[in-house]
């Protein structure tokens, strides 16, 4: 007989936000601990551990009334908190292609009588980090794939001009990659290798 699949932290999660869809009620913790395991198959030790974490993530809400600790959640919370947190991520992209620009802004100064090697050096190096601060950007981007159905094709649309926007400026890296191979004679790889730009570094696609 083969042995019992557990079940997996974000599953839990997901079956503890449902309870609370469903039930559309308030509870105490030792409440969740006798419903959670009967109705979705979520163990009473894991309760505490679940719920604290949707707490923290501000999916679930929390209040103490008189001596008594309740939390709640509703769905039209996490469609509200998803849209908030995809608008604090979508800021940030803005911010980073922001920074993109004026780094290529830098680049058409340096190309015009500026032969400082290593102000070209340092551009490079700045780009390198917007390269990192995009590719956290677009992680936390990838958290929002399932959003709900009302709000999700706008996302979608909204995340494809940032997608495109990143790219614009991942072809900016190329270029300028390629500039200063030709400009000074360094090889591709030792270049990717001197930035941390990996091998597989190549434009995105989260749409």
């Amino acid at each position: 007989m083969s042995k019992r699949k557990g079940v997996s932290a974000e599953e839990k999660r997901n079956r503890m936000l449902q309870l609370f869809y469903e039930k559309k009620d308030f509870f105490q913790l030792k409440e969740l601990e006798k419903i959670a395991p009967k109705e979705k198959g979520i163990i009473a030790q894991s309760v505490k551990e679940v719920v604290q974490s949707l707490v923290d993530d501000n999916l679930v809400d929390t209040d103490k009334i008189g001596t008594s600790v309740y939390f709640w959640a509703f769905p039209s919370k996490a469609k509200h908190s998803k849209k908030r947190k995809y608008e604090d991520v979508s800021d940030k992209l803005d911010q980073s292609v922001k920074k993109l620009k004026l780094v290529k802004d830098k680049i058409n100064e340096a190309k015009i009588g500026r032969e400082d090697t290593s102000e070209r050096l340092g551009i490079l190096e700045e780009i390198e980090t917007l390269k990192k601060q995009k590719e956290i950007i677009l992680q936390d981007l990838q958290k929002f794939k399932d959003f709900d159905p009302e709000v999700l094709q706008k996302m979608k649309d909204e995340i494809k001009v940032a997608q495109e926007a990143t790219n614009r400026w991942t072809d900016n890296i190329f270029a300028l990659r390629s500039w200063s191979k030709n400009k000074f004679n360094i090889e591709s790889e030792a270049l990717d290798k001197q930035f941390g730009i990996p091998a597989d570094f190549d434009y995105i696609d989260v749409v």
